[in-house]
């Protein structure tokens, strides 16, 4: 896995629940994010993780997710590429109960 960003985020947001897990594990999410644009899937299985290897040659959505230090799941959700620039309009991060 390269550290190298393998696609853009857009915009950047967060649910009211991650941002309390975040928070309650000494966490701004930022190294997450570094893990979700460098192509880390985090806890996904295979299947997902191809759909997400898929994802950077196509445009359609990115999904990660990852467990926080107490064992809270987070999603990272990258909307898909809404033009020809590849450029994408949003990453979410949230709880999966939140989706």
């Amino acid at each position: 896995m390269s550290e190298r960003t393998q696609f853009s985020l857009g915009q950047l947001v967060a649910t009211p629940g991650a941002l309390d897990a975040l928070a309650r594990n000494g966490s701004t999410g930022l190294e997450y994010l570094q893990k979700h644009a460098s192509g880390h899937w985090g806890d996904l299985g295979d299947e997902d993780k191809s759909a997400n290897d898929a994802a950077l040659r196509t445009g359609a959505r990115i999904m990660s997710a990852y467990r926080l230090g107490d064992g809270t799941r987070i999603w990272i959700i990258t909307d898909a590429e809404i033009d020809e620039q590849h450029n994408r309009q949003a990453t979410t991060i949230l709880l999966p109960d939140e989706y």
